[in-house]
């Protein structure tokens, strides 16, 4: 066990600290955090894929996509990315961008780790400019689109669980040198708001993940965006999905070397930890700090309706190993069923405007039945 972590517990109230206290140690601690260290994290290399890092096909989809609402007057050019990880989305967005002539545009990206805006600096610059920062707080007045992928999933949750009748929050304690769960009387007033206010019914020994950092987070993004769109790619549930029985253990989880780790006080500070996000909560909160719900896609939806199928060649290539094979093999890896699209949702907010969905993609895209 981390020396620091093992104070850091023992040294709080009753000896226990919160699943959420811990994700925040294990994700974003400046020494010890996943998310902090020198380390390759997404990839075959890594322990986890994006869409984004697929291929750059994506990347160059929404920037078509995000051409459109510049040429409408949906967005201003200028793009701000929460979370830009290790730049490929970036630098796909930003070379379709500059193929296609479409004019100046300022590309902002908020990452927090030293060793991902390193990253992003050695695939980014010096041929496109960005702007770096460590908080969405630096930006002020930004007008055009604020994009994030995979961004609210690795927040910190606390976790909590019905028992016979009553609710408990799951802790996290310290037995010998190993970390252990305790259950106590669900007391934390924020956690008990979010269950009025959101809706949510647990059934007996359920288990459900409370993300209260997330309306902090959309609050400081509608704070900071003046005019424009926000873009949410992620996977979640609705309130109806979360009541469903096989979400009886909540979806918790942690990804290391490429395999699923259910127990996330296993490899702490060494894999991703991720979970499920509340759909419902976050259009709910947009709402309540003025972003406006404009629609919600699956991935694929989203991709085809912004027109995919355009590059996706119809000339068939023998070589499978070239560049158009590798292409059109992750433009269907992109779309086709039971594909990594599949699990992610697009979540469209927009704020200062009152556009409609139509406005959003071209007349000649339609949206799949």
């Amino acid at each position: 066990m981390i020396p620091k972590l093992k104070d850091m517990i023992e040294k709080s109230p009753a000896g226990m600290i919160t699943y959420a206290d811990y994700i925040q140690f294990s994700l974003y601690d400046p020494e010890y955090g996943y998310y902090m260290k020198e380390k390759v994290k997404i990839g075959k290399k890594g322990d986890f894929y994006t869409s984004s890092n697929v291929s750059s096909i994506y990347g160059k989809t929404v920037a078509r996509w995000f051409s459109l609402l510049a040429e409408k007057g949906v967005a201003a050019p200028a793009v701000c990315e929460i979370g830009g990880g290790n730049g490929r989305f970036a630098r796909a967005f930003l070379e379709e961008w500059e193929e296609a002539s479409n004019g100046p545009i300022t590309y902002y990206i908020v990452e927090t780790s030293p060793f991902h805006r390193k990253l992003q600096n050695e695939l980014l610059s010096p041929e496109f400019e960005i702007i770096q920062l460590e908080s969405v707080k630096e930006l002020n007045n930004f007008e055009g689109l604020i994009f994030s992928n995979e961004l609210f999933d690795a927040l910190p949750v606390h976790l909590i669980e019905k028992e016979k009748g009553e609710l408990f929050e799951i802790m996290i304690a310290v037995s010998g040198d190993q970390l252990t769960e305790r259950k106590v009387p669900l007391t934390n007033p924020e956690i008990l708001a979010f269950l009025q206010e959101s809706g949510l019914k647990l059934s007996n020994s359920q288990r459900i993940e409370i993300p209260l950092q997330m309306e902090k987070l959309i609050e400081e993004i509608a704070e900071r965006l003046k005019k424009g769109v926000a873009v949410t790619v992620d996977y979640g549930y609705t309130k109806e999905d979360w009541g469903h029985p096989s979400r009886r253990k909540g979806s918790l989880r942690g990804y290391y070397k490429h395999q699923m780790e259910n127990n996330v006080l296993n490899h702490t500070g060494e894999m991703d930890i991720t979970s499920h996000i509340h759909f419902d909560w976050l259009i709910n909160r947009g709402e309540k700090y003025s972003l406006q719900f404009v629609e919600k896609f699956r991935q694929d939806e989203f991709l085809l309706k912004s027109g995919i199928l355009k590059d996706l060649e119809e000339n068939y290539d023998p070589n499978p190993f070239s560049e158009t094979s590798k292409r059109n093999r992750a433009i269907r890896s992109l779309i086709m069923p039971s594909g990594i699209s599949e699990s992610f949702h697009i979540v469209i907010q927009q704020k200062g405007q009152d556009y409609l969905l139509d406005d959003y993609f071209s007349n000649n895209e339609k949206t799949p039945e």
